[in-house]
């Protein structure tokens, strides 16, 4: 089989969930089929300018196909616009308004983007040389626009989960188009069901597998006690919220600890003696951070599975997450790999726990190592994907 993945952005230093996980998937499904990679040459997912060069490069021995975003997001009128589409209520008003809110949705993703016509024409001319066409997330105009013009051989991975843009009418063409969907999590499968009632077409929950080894270099790990967050630094992100939680728990204990932040700031970072930004690391840097790490936080509200979390739990690190993001909150009552909040303090009381018990960290990290290993082994996730895109095939 010949399949085409089609992702917003992709490359060895593009760690965005979605799209590290579209790479890892491809490559581990690279021994068993042909597998190809359509995408853009942007690499910041906030103005989708043009990094790369346009053309085809081999990463890792699979094909990526880069083709030019037309022209840079303005992000001030992407962010106008999105308060007035999350606003909502336009629909309820009449025939008139209800037509005028869709094509205000309509705009929203072409500043959503990313805009690249050459892409879709390319998706489109080479329609027969793939057998199928695999779409990284929903979110983007590489599936929005991308998907219809194969719908017949697509399958989406949505990356599905409770946040306002999915509850944009615009979508409910997106999931209910493809030939199949793959979820990361039962969670997502039942808020995609309930949201879109699209359960007539085929899916399966197969994820991603998590394989970080052991670090053995860790001499730039420069301190020497410190909570680990790794991800975008981003109000979205639930890091403004992380901010003022972590500082409340310093005001309240005399815990030296510190707060390490790996990942683009796309807000600025209080300027406090204990949170320290590092941006972005290389892999090798990142895990060995996170290894050392005394308790790996993770603040966003909206996640369909969130890697980080696994990946700290593959090293034995206990974590504290956001229970507000049902994936996480479910993460932790079936591993019992750490604890999750839902209010300030109960940040605060849980993080005052992790810290005064080591035995207890130990043990919640040595349980999610159980869990990740159970659920998210590669060779598992690997045979799911081929068994269901055979199925989807030969059913074309």
């Amino acid at each position: 089989m010949r399949i085409a993945f089609v992702v917003q952005r992709y490359g060895l230093d593009v760690v965005g969930g979605s799209e590290l996980e579209a790479r890892l998937v491809a490559e581990h499904l690279k021994p068993y089929m042909q597998v190809e990679i359509i995408t853009t040459c942007a690499r910041d997912m906030q103005t989708w300018q043009n990094h790369y060069p346009v053309g085809t490069e081999h990463i890792n021995g699979i094909a990526v196909h880069r083709f030019p975003v037309r022209a840079p997001r303005s992000v001030e009128k992407f962010n106008q616009l999105s308060a007035k589409v999350y606003g909502g209520g336009a629909t309820d008003a009449g025939a008139a308004d209800a037509q005028a809110d869709y094509f205000d949705q309509i705009e929203w993703m072409r500043l959503q983007g990313p805009d690249s016509p050459a892409l879709f024409q390319f998706i489109k001319d080479n329609h027969s040389r793939y057998d199928l066409f695999v779409f990284m997330t929903y979110l983007y105009a590489t599936t929005f626009i991308g998907l219809p013009l194969v719908a017949k051989k697509s399958v989406l991975i949505p990356t599905a989960h409770d946040e306002p843009p999915i509850y944009l009418d615009i979508f409910r063409n997106t999931f209910a188009l493809p030939r199949g969907i793959v979820f990361n999590t039962r969670d997502e499968q039942d808020f995609v069901y309930q949201q879109f009632g699209n359960q007539r077409i085929p899916s399966a929950i197969l994820g991603v597998g998590i394989d970080v080894p052991p670090v053995q270099d860790t001499t730039q790990v420069t301190e020497a006690d410190y909570l680990l967050y790794m991800g975008r630094v981003d109000p979205s992100k639930g890091s403004d919220t992380l901010f003022d939680y972590f500082l409340e728990y310093k005001r309240q204990t005399n815990d030296p600890v510190k707060l390490i932040l790996i990942g683009t700031p796309l807000m600025p970072v209080p300027n406090h003696p204990d949170i320290v930004a590092l941006g972005f690391l290389p892999g090798d840097e990142r895990f060995a951070w996170l290894q050392k790490a005394s308790v790996y936080v993770h603040p966003s509200p909206y996640e369909s599975l969130s890697m980080a979390t696994l990946e700290a739990w593959n090293l034995g690190v206990p974590v504290l997450v956001n229970g507000h993001a049902a994936p996480l909150k479910a993460h932790i009552q079936r591993s019992n790999g750490g604890f999750y909040y839902l209010s300030k303090d109960e940040f605060v009381a849980h993080l005052r726990r992790l810290r005064a018990e080591h035995t207890l960290r130990a043990e919640m990290g040595a349980r999610g190592r159980a869990y990740v290993n159970e659920f998210y082994e590669w060779r598992k996730i690997t045979e799911g994907y081929v068994a269901f895109f055979k199925r989807i095939y030969s059913g074309l």
